[in-house]
């Protein structure tokens, strides 16, 4: 597989990372650098991680996860779009802002955008795909645009916050909506 081949992969499986980490941008309401780094970490680690334990992994567990895995996503992105509508209707307190950016939290959406990341690897022990520099290739670019998209909803969020945050709770359900019908 070529470069190109793999950062059009890549680029494909960011883009639900790079949609959470614009949301995560909008819902900080702050212009910090910092939202944008741990989006950037998270994502990119578990874009990376997921391709290779598919890789490994084979088909052992493989077709399990991802028959139900698209349902587990989809429930997860829901509930946290359906949490910020709720939210830009009434004002959080700086303890709860801080709390969207917890490692459970962020945890819980790694693994929702990356599921698919993980059917991708299985692919790639099928195609005989040097897994170490897919994995770095995928990881990097999934930091980069999470990055950005992080970046692009603090711009957004720091000027239009209620309207942000609304804004960011349809497009994760609109995402989720996809990973399941798409």
């Amino acid at each position: 597989m070529g470069i190109i081949e793999l950062l059009v992969i890549a680029i494909g499986l960011s883009a639900d990372a790079f949609s959470v980490s614009v949301c995560k941008g909008l819902a900080s309401g702050q212009k910090k650098i910092h939202t944008s780094l741990i989006c950037g970490i998270w994502f990119g680690l578990f874009q990376a991680a997921m391709p290779l334990a598919g890789y490994y992994l084979g088909g052992t567990f493989a077709g399990y996860i991802t028959k139900i895995g698209h349902w587990v996503a989809f429930a997860i992105l829901v509930l946290i779009g359906l949490n910020m509508i709720r939210e830009s209707r009434g004002e959080k307190d700086d303890r709860e802002k801080n709390s969207t950016l917890n490692a459970a939290t962020m945890l819980i959406l790694a693994v929702a955008t990356s599921i698919d990341a993980l059917a991708v690897g299985v692919s790639f022990a099928f195609l005989n795909v040097r897994i170490i520099s897919s994995v770095i290739i995928i990881g990097c670019t999934t930091f980069v645009l999470s990055f950005a998209g992080g970046c692009l909803g603090n711009l957004l969020g720091a000027r239009f916050r209620k309207q942000a945050q609304l804004i960011g709770g349809i497009i994760l359900i609109a995402v989720a909506v996809r990973i399941l019908f798409g």
